[in-house]
């Protein structure tokens, strides 16, 4: 308790005289450990703006399934400044059936190892395909089913211009290429970049104890690079079970030594896109800190680093977004 009181004396010192010792110090841990995320995404360089408009049209588009009642934005929302999720446990399909896992973010997806808790889908094209044509979410009866639906549309025209070079041009594989370079463009930008990138009022002292809180208690070991999260698999009850009976990555690899791993979810964003975990089962924020640190690192957290944490997770939100 004295060392977190001193901490915070020190830290409020900075508002008068400028970044203090230990403000430095933390900051250099935090760029070791996590660091900026970079400007663009990875393959972004080769997105034409018609590609990009074109993939944004798909995204929002009810007809890519097969009753005209679901978009990808159904379950990944951004509209109205959303955090890119649904905020449901789990979401609805186009017959009214909820599936089985959380939707993650497309917020800056496209910096992760790979797509879906699992990581089944190695890029953001490979998991657009997947969705579509799930009998449980969007159920369109086949690629060739899609094509023929969109021919018939004003998207010819719109492939056209989008894949100028390609003899044919409204393929099911550039559907796919189109909806990854519209999430391409979806890079948040939140306070604790500016912060790293040396505004040191960018965020406030109390935000400053969360991160030396998530630093010391062992968050880091999982949530690090700059996603703080999304580039690793790790198995959900490390140290104390997690009753699931979800296999997660092993339903993919068929590895013994896999069960009930999954990808480290990423912090970027995380106070916007509640539920939590796979099954969508943890409510607050609050509670998901408590149970990682119990299931993840065998401790108690106690309230108090639990409230200092989640005040450092404000930092990580998107700028723009609620």
């Amino acid at each position: 308790m004295k060392k977190n009181i001193l901490f915070t004396m020190i830290l409020m010192a900075t508002v008068a005289c400028g970044p203090s010792k230990e403000s430095l110090e933390l900051q250099k841990k935090a760029k070791s450990a996590i660091g900026t995320l970079p400007d663009k995404m990875p393959g972004s360089e080769k997105d034409s703006a018609d590609l990009v408009s074109l993939g944004e049209k798909l995204y929002f588009d009810n007809r890519l399934s097969v009753n005209d009642s679901q978009s990808c934005n159904s379950c990944h929302n951004l509209k109205d400044k959303k955090g890119g999720v649904d905020n449901k446990a789990t979401s609805t399909g186009a017959f009214g059936k909820n599936g089985d896992r959380n939707s993650p973010t497309v917020l800056n997806a496209g910096f992760h190892i790979a797509q879906f808790w699992d990581g089944r889908a190695a890029t953001l094209a490979d998991q657009a395909k997947g969705p579509i044509l799930n009998p449980g979410e969007m159920a369109m009866p086949s690629e060739k089913a899609v094509i023929e639906k969109l021919s018939k549309t004003e998207y010819p025209t719109l492939f056209a211009k989008a894949f100028p070079d390609q003899k044919e041009k409204l393929t099911y594989d550039n559907l796919a290429k189109a909806i990854a370079a519209f999430e391409r463009t979806l890079k948040t930008s939140d306070r604790f970049d500016d912060w790293l990138k040396g505004d040191m009022k960018a965020i406030t002292p109390a935000e400053e104890k969360g991160l030396a809180t998530f630093i010391e208690v062992g968050c880091v070991g999982c949530h690090y690079g700059a996603t703080l999260g999304g580039t690793s698999y790790r198995k959900l009850g490390e140290r104390n079970a997690y009753k699931t009976e979800d296999l997660g990555r092993f339903n993919v690899t068929k590895n013994e030594a896999e069960k009930f791993f999954f990808k480290v979810p990423s912090l970027r964003n995380i106070l916007l896109t509640a539920p939590y975990f796979h099954d969508g089962s943890i409510a607050t924020i609050e509670d998901a800190v408590k149970k990682m640190g119990y299931h993840q690192l065998n401790k108690e957290l106690t309230d108090e680093e639990i409230k200092s944490i989640v005040t450092f997770f404000g930092t990580l939100s998107d700028k723009s977004r609620k």
